[in-house]
């Protein structure tokens, strides 16, 4: 929007009259509740993935402390490293390089963005064919998978 209201302050300077007009009229467009699919005013979406276990790479979020009512930290950070003995992370905030702490891995939660793939590790285990030349995604034929890792 800024590159409109820089021409419409050029037409101000120029016909005040004018400018003043088309500054109305956009504010009154402007101020209107957006109706439909509208997408851009989303922030990124992400989802929390408490029960899959942490590993070297992916995106986490720092928890709060047990039994606490705060709200967790929204800042996303990257695991560099996992030391499975001390049950320790070293993590790294994304867009910041070189800002690490050291974290348990109870304190940790995996988290996905909109188009990271959640879940790489499926594997088929097997179909049931029942359908004879139908395709396999039809009611009668059936595709299993399980997740891996």
């Amino acid at each position: 929007m800024s590159r409109l209201t820089d021409l419409i302050a050029k037409t101000k300077a120029k016909d005040s009259a004018l400018g003043a007009e088309l500054d109305r009229e956009f504010k009154i467009l402007s101020s209107r509740l957006p109706f439909g699919l509208n997408f851009e005013r989303h922030s990124p979406e992400a989802v929390e993935l408490p029960l899959r276990p942490i590993r070297k790479g992916d995106k986490v979020r720092v928890l709060p402390e047990r039994g606490s009512t705060k709200k967790g930290g929204q800042r996303l950070w990257h695991v560099k490293t996992l030391h499975k003995t001390k049950k320790a992370a070293v993590i790294e905030l994304l867009g910041a390089a070189g800002v690490t702490q050291t974290v348990t891995l109870d304190e940790l939660v995996v988290v996905a963005e909109f188009r990271d793939t959640i879940y790489p590790g499926l594997v088929s285990t097997g179909k049931v064919l029942r359908g004879g030349d139908k395709p396999c995604h039809t009611e009668s034929n059936r595709v299993s998978r399980r997740l891996v890792g």
